[in-house]
Formats: C-alpha cells, structure tokens, sequence
C-alpha cells in the first residue's frame, strides 16, 4: 500500500469480494494476522462494471476512499479502480487534451443556463469543450468553469461581460509565452546595455 500510495485494499477470496481493507486498519490488527483471516465485511463499499464514472468519483469522494472495487453482475471481483487511475482518464481525455483557455464565470443558480452560455461563446466563433460546476459556499451562485477551444479568449470574455455575466478568472496558453515572449526581449535588451 505505501509503495502505490493507497490507503484502501480491497481482500478478495476466488473472485469473491471479502472486504476492502484500510491501511488504519491494518495497524491496528495484530501483526501475527494473516489476511486470509480477515473478517468479511458486508458493508464493504464497491462499484459495478457499468456503473458511470460520475458515480465512481462520488462513491471514492463520500466515502473517501483511494480504492474502489469492481463487480459484475454476480458479484464477481473484477478489480479495482483508483483515485490515480480516474486522473489519468481524465488527463487523457479529450477536453484536457486540446489546446484552448479557460474561463471562470459566477453565475447565479436560478439563472443558470448552459444553453444561454454556449449561445455567447458560439457567437464568438468558439466551442465548450468542457464545463464544470461548483457551488459557492454559503451563497446561491455556482462557479462555471468553462474549457473552450481558442487560445485568444478576450472576446468571448467581453460577450460574457456585455451579457452581465461575472468573469472570475481566466487562463490561457497565450498569457504564458507571451510573458515568457516579454521576459526574453527584457533580458536581450539587459544583454545589449
């Protein structure tokens, strides 16, 4: 477990789902412990092989949990997944993947409408390639954090602004070789005094 980074394992017994296992549990069991000795867990917290992957991240989230493990329909023991393998999913994906900026919007929850978003960024001559939401703490506003395939981003962060919507932040490839672009010519210049 130390040397993989988890803290969850789940005991299996001939395909047979035993228990899932943490590692506070394991230091608090007798060293002489064999795990075959472990006692079987009923509540022990899994997934199925057709479950989505937004159940899986709310499962490992709830629970807090760096392992889950996967059965088919009859309860056979397929594997398991980690918090590691769910960020390399999504690291490969096809969002994260393509070049493009980022913007972050405050948006009220009544008023919310994605529909309406990707209106404005469409008339700009963008796409979303994806979109997140969170909830604002002690507010009724949600944070909407948009991925959009351009580079150039001030448009469409003007169009938000021109439909009142909240611009929190946002980032983009271009601002770092620009800077970079800009700390080059400061120091060619240094160079040339």
């Amino acid at each position: 477990m130390n040397i993989n980074y988890l803290k969850h394992l789940p005991v299996v017994d001939k395909n047979r789902l035993v228990t899932l296992v943490s590692e506070e549990q394991l230091m608090r069991y007798d060293k002489n412990l064999l795990i075959k000795d472990i006692e079987e867990s009923a509540n022990a917290k899994f997934c199925r092989e057709q479950d989505h992957i937004f159940e899986v991240i709310s499962l490992l989230a709830e629970e807090k949990l760096t392992t889950i493990p996967v059965l088919d329909n009859e309860d056979n023991y397929i594997g398991f997944i980690t918090q590691e393998d769910l960020i390399q999913f999504y690291a490969s994906s096809f969002s994260f993947k393509e070049p493009g900026g980022i913007i972050v919007l405050e948006v009220n929850r009544r008023s919310y409408s994605l529909s309406e978003i990707s209106r404005i960024v469409e008339m700009e001559n963008a796409a979303i390639l994806s979109t997140f939401l969170n909830d604002v703490q002690d507010s009724s506003n949600i944070i909407v954090t948009l991925k959009v395939n351009l580079n150039e981003i001030q448009p469409i962060i003007r169009a938000f602004e021109r439909y009142d919507y909240t611009v929190k932040a946002s980032f983009t490839e271009q601002e770092n070789i620009d800077d970079l672009k800009e700390r080059y010519d400061m120091l060619m210049s240094y160079l040339n005094v």
